[in-house]
C-alpha cells in the first residue's frame, strides 16, 4: 500500500502535531520522490534533502515545484537533463527553527567559587533554557544523522550537562559577589547564553535565552548573610550586642530549669550595664567599686530616724506554712478565709506558734469575723 500510496502522492509537506520534535523525516516507500512533486515548507520550517548519505539542498520557507530548475545541487549530482520525469530516490527531513522552550537545567553537584567576603563558598542554582536551530545541514551532519524522529529528549541531557560545565566559569569570572548575584542573575544569564551559543556553533544549534531562576547557598552561608544584615540594621557592633543580649533572654526564658535561668541572669545584667553606659555615657565598672564610708551628720542637724519595720507573718493553712505576709496582704487573706481566730500564726519576736485570736496585733483585723459555732446536739 505504501508503493501504491506513493505513485499518487505529490505533496512534501509536514505539520507537526507535538512540541518536542525537532527533526523529523517524510515517509515514502522506496525514497522515491516523482519529479514535479510540491514540496511545501512553512514558517520555522527548513527542508533538507539527502541524497544517498551526501547532503545535497536545503529549501526556506515556501512552496516549491521540484523540477531540475529548483533542485541545482541535487540535478548536479544526479546528471538529469532538463523535462527528466522519472522518480529519484532522495531522503527529505523537515527541521523545525522555532524556539524550543521546554528545557529545564540544575545543578547535580554544587559549583565551588571564591567570594571575596565569604572565601570558597557552594552553590547551586537552576533554571531554565530555549534552543533553536540555526544551521540544520550541520545539525544533520552532527546530531541527527539518519533519525528519522529527532526530539527534545536526545538533545536535551547534552546542553543541560554543557550548561552545569560552563556554569562554574561563568560565575567565576564574572567578578559579582555573592551578595549582588541575585541582581546580576540577568546579566550572568546573557553572558552564559553567548557562551553556549559559541559551543554549539558546530551543531547548527544556538542557546537565545537563558535564565537562571535561583542561586542557593548552604545554610551556614545563608545564617552568616541574616547576621551581617541584623549587624547593617543595628548600625554598630555595640547595638548588636545588645540585640544578641535580648536574643539570650528571650531563649532562656523559653527554656526553664536548663541553665537558662543562670544564662538569663548574667546576660540580664551584662544588659543592664550597657543599657546604663548607653543613657548615662559613664563606662560600666569591670570590677566591684569599694564605696566611701559615710560620713557622720553634723552636730546638731536634723537627721530622721530610720523607717519602721513592717512585721512579717506567717499562717498554718491546711497543715501547710505559707507567707510572709504583710497587714495588707493578712486583710486578704481574712477575706480569702485562709485567717481566722483558730488559725495558728507567727513573727518575728514569737516563741511558738499561737491562735490569731491570742495575738492582740490581729484583734482589728479579726474583728469582723464571727468565733467558731458552738457545738450542736
Amino acid at each position: 500500500m505504501d508503493r501504491i500510496r506513493g505513485e499518487f502522492i505529490d505533496i512534501i509537506e509536514w505539520t507537526d502535531d507535538g512540541r518536542d520534535t525537532i527533526v523529523w523525516r517524510f515517509p515514502r516507500h522506496g525514497n522515491e520522490i516523482k519529479m514535479g512533486a510540491r514540496l511545501v515548507v512553512r514558517e520555522s520550517q527548513v527542508a533538507v534533502f539527502v541524497n544517498e548519505g551526501r547532503l545535497a539542498d536545503v529549501y526556506q520557507p515556501g512552496t516549491y515545484t521540484l523540477t531540475t530548475q529548483n533542485m541545482p545541487v541535487l540535478s548536479t549530482l544526479k546528471g538529469w537533463k532538463h523535462g527528466f520525469e522519472s522518480p529519484f530516490k532522495a531522503e527529505v527531513y523537515f527541521v523545525t527553527t522555532r524556539q524550543l522552550t521546554d528545557f529545564k537545567w540544575g545543578t547535580q553537584n554544587p559549583v565551588i567559587l571564591r567570594d571575596a567576603d565569604f572565601g570558597m563558598v557552594r552553590v547551586r542554582a537552576f533554571g531554565t533554557f530555549a534552543a533553536k536551530v540555526v544551521d540544520a545541514a550541520a545539525l544533520l551532519r552532527e546530531l541527527v544523522g539518519t533519525d528519522p524522529q529527532f526530539r527534545t529528549e536526545e538533545v536535551g541531557e547534552h546542553l543541560r550537562q554543557l550548561i552545569v560545565s560552563k556554569l562554574g566559569s561563568a560565575l567565576g569570572s564574572s567578578g559579582v559577589p555573592l551578595l549582588d548575584l541575585a541582581a546580576r542573575q540577568d546579566g550572568i544569564g546573557q553572558q552564559l547564553a553567548q557562551a553556549l551559543t559559541l559551543e554549539l556553533s558546530s551543531t547548527g544549534m544556538a542557546i537565545p535565552r537563558f535564565y537562571i531562576e535561583n542561586i542557593s547557598v548552604p545554610p551556614e552561608i545563608e545564617a552568616a548573610i541574616d547576621t551581617r544584615s541584623r549587624m547593617t540594621i543595628t548600625g554598630n557592633l555595640d547595638d548588636y550586642a545588645k540585640l544578641q543580649a535580648a536574643d539570650a533572654i528571650a531563649i532562656a526564658a523559653a527554656n526553664p530549669g536548663t541553665g537558662g535561668d543562670a544564662l538569663g541572669l548574667g546576660v540580664g545584667m551584662a544588659l543592664g550595664q550597657r543599657i546604663v553606659q548607653s543613657t548615662s555615657g559613664a563606662a560600666a565598672p569591670s570590677a566591684p567599686v569599694t564605696q566611701a564610708p559615710a560620713q557622720p551628720a553634723p552636730a546638731g542637724a536634723d537627721v530622721p530616724p530610720p523607717l519602721p519595720t513592717a512585721p512579717r507573718w506567717f499562717l498554718a493553712v491546711g497543715g501547710q506554712q505559707q507567707g510572709p505576709y504583710d497587714e495588707s496582704a493578712l486583710a486578704g487573706q481574712v477575706a480569702a478565709g485562709n485567717l481566722t481566730r483558730t488559725t495558728l500564726v507567727w513573727r518575728s519576736g514569737q516563741t511558738a506558734w499561737q491562735p490569731a485570736d491570742q495575738v492582740p496585733e490581729l484583734a482589728r483585723l479579726l474583728a469582723d469575723v464571727p468565733p467558731p459555732l458552738p457545738p450542736q446536739g
